[in-house]
């Protein structure tokens, strides 16, 4: 059974325009494998290797974003009740305020605000409503967050 990828609309144009980019980078390292290949034995030449491991990681990402993109399955937007994939999550915790994304682990970057409904964040978020709280642990100890609003 294939594995599918859950991912929103504008986390499907980010894989397709990487992969446009990733595709074109391939003449280049066929380029500077060539170049390698010139200076002669393969076998103690750290150009040569060096532009293989970058074609094998290229290569390899190229794979991946293909397989996403082929089994994705695109979410629709968020539910505005509950915590579900899609949603636009504002927390309160005292004075203060933060807002996540809940989307899928392909696209989770938690430092653009995006967190993964699998991650610590996301799970416990999952499924809760406008005042409910939620308490994550952290490495640093427990925090309680209440959910200000669901976009």
């Amino acid at each position: 059974m294939k594995k599918m990828y859950q991912i929103t609309t504008a986390g499907k144009k980010e894989l397709e325009k990487e992969l446009v980019e990733l595709k074109s980078r391939r003449g280049e390292i066929a380029d500077k494998l060539a170049n390698a290949r010139d200076f002669g034995d393969l076998s103690e030449n750290a150009e040569y290797d060096s532009a293989r491991e970058e074609q094998g990681l290229l290569e390899t990402r190229v794979a991946e974003i293909e397989d996403i993109l082929l089994n994705a399955d695109i979410i629709k937007s968020g539910s505005k009740t509950k915590v579900a994939l899609g949603s636009k999550v504002e927390l309160k915790t005292g004075k203060k305020l933060v807002s996540y994304t809940v989307v899928g682990p392909v696209e989770a970057d938690p430092l653009s605000g995006k967190i993964s409904n699998e991650s610590p964040i996301g799970a416990s978020l999952f499924g809760k409503k406008v005042g409910d709280k939620a308490v994550i642990t952290t490495p640093k100890g427990s925090v309680t967050y209440e959910i200000a609003s669901i976009s």
